[in-house]
């Protein structure tokens, strides 16, 4: 458990990354399969008859708890995760848009997409108990544990193909009605989860380091598929587990409102798109999910020691186990995790010629205390935009609930283009998050 911590820790503080995927160019008016994958009834706005998707790569880390002018060569990560009382929230996610295609055909628009997602999370985790297992050395003397939350670590890998189609609805010389849909067929590589709720205890010096004990039984959701089963903190088991075999779908629905300025322009393009409404279902030889009772009071005090240098699920359920620590309530060897349901909201203005400015709400449907299902993040970004056809330059200003305010920069070139959601605020302050993102995209006639 404590390599769990400090690979999380080394990863928080030297990976050059971000919270929310391209931010700032998923709202541009030139309109594309990444637009498409926001909404799917942008499809019906492609601004080419034509459009291949050679590459989309966006890579994201956020925190609350280290900032830039946190890093430097006497850094210890783990303190620093771990400082202060609030619980502890972090992300490192990926995202990768392959191949795929679009077209527009009279009033209607289609697409066949291809991605692939990573993600390693800490939600809600109280930063005594990640002090106890990675600090050694550290005198603990009854540091009370209180916590109704479900405090996780959850790893997941998987990959997609949609199908989608949009249609203009409504259209007239000033306004444009358009509603689109995107099947997914959803293919789970690898997920590891451990959930632990409605801990309420201490945690005390013992003979051999820090002890931890509960006041009540707590409730505790240990799952692994694949080769996250084996390890936790071998990142390249992600990217070699991203497509599994096919076992789930969801669905994205989205409507598009345009305000015409133009044969070719708008005043006001607005969207509305329910994203992510579904499951996939983990079969593997490894798969394993269980829910059990957490409780010290019989077996006597837990000895968080003899969790140095673990790094995967499987041993930590061992340990407890054996330790008569667990009461299995339930188990299962196939299960279903949810998809991130989210809503995203979305405006863009033209000022001027040229100027414009887009706001873009990302708001969760679900809480991600859920141990089936996998997170998100609620996220706003205002984001000003110069715009002369074949060159577009934007500064997206976003807050998110995880890091907070961060000002990153990007451009467009044709059909290549690269940007950062965060880079702004890494240089000229204490910024919790950092990200990059790139792609290329071809559009013809």
């Amino acid at each position: 458990m404590k390599k769990i911590i400090v690979t999380l820790g080394l990863l928080l503080g030297f990976s050059a990354l971000a919270q929310e995927h391209f931010s700032g160019m998923s709202t541009s008016n030139r309109v594309g399969i990444l637009n498409g994958t926001m909404n799917p009834a942008e499809f019906a706005n492609l601004s080419k008859r034509f459009e291949v998707n050679i590459y989309g790569l966006s890579f994201s880390v956020a925190n609350n708890k280290i900032g830039f002018s946190d890093i430097n060569s006497d850094a210890n990560f783990e303190d620093l995760l771990f400082k202060g009382t609030d619980p502890v929230d972090a992300r490192v996610d990926a995202e990768i848009l392959g191949p795929g295609f679009a077209m527009k055909w009279m009033k209607w628009g289609f697409a066949l997409t291809t991605k692939a997602y990573t993600n390693f999370n800490i939600t809600d985790v109280d930063p005594a108990i990640g002090k106890a297992i990675t600090n050694d050395n550290l005198v603990l003397t009854n540091i009370p544990l209180n916590s109704n939350d479900n405090q996780r670590l959850n790893g997941v890998a998987y990959g997609e193909v949609g199908l989608s189609a949009a249609r203009t609805m409504i259209e007239n010389d000033k306004h444009r009605f358009s509603a689109g849909i995107t099947l997914k067929f959803l293919f789970p590589g690898t997920y590891s989860n451990f959930g632990l709720k409605n801990l309420n205890g201490h945690i005390d010096e013992g003979p051999t380091g820090a002890y931890l004990s509960t006041n009540s039984p707590a409730t505790l959701n240990i799952a692994y598929s694949g080769n996250l089963a084996d390890s936790f903190t071998n990142f390249s088991d992600y990217s070699k587990s991203i497509f599994g075999g096919l076992n789930g779908t969801a669905l994205d629905i989205g409507f598009n409102y345009q305000w015409k300025g133009g044969s070719k322009d708008y005043k006001i393009n607005a969207g509305l798109a329910f994203k992510n409404i579904g499951s996939m279902t983990f079969k593997d030889s490894n798969n394993k999910s269980t829910n059990y009772t957490f409780d010290t009071q019989t077996p006597g005090p837990l000895d968080l020691s003899q969790f140095d240098g673990v790094d995967n699920l499987r041993d930590v359920e061992t340990i407890l186990v054996n330790g008569g620590y667990l009461t299995q309530a339930n188990g299962k060897n196939d299960f279903k995790v949810k998809l991130p349901a989210m809503i995203n909201l979305y405006a863009d203005f033209k000022i001027i010629p040229k100027i414009y400015v887009s706001g873009f709400l990302q708001q969760k449907l679900q809480d991600d205390g859920g141990n089936d299902q996998i997170t998100s993040v609620n996220t706003f970004t205002l984001t000003p935009r110069f715009n002369v056809g074949f060159f577009e330059a934007f500064l997206p200003i976003n807050n998110n609930e995880v890091s907070g305010t961060n000002v990153g920069i990007g451009f467009r070139f044709r059909g290549f283009y690269l940007g950062s959601g965060s880079i702004v605020t890494a240089l000229i302050s204490d910024s919790k998050q950092a990200d990059i993102y790139t792609g290329f995209r071809w559009a013809f006639l």
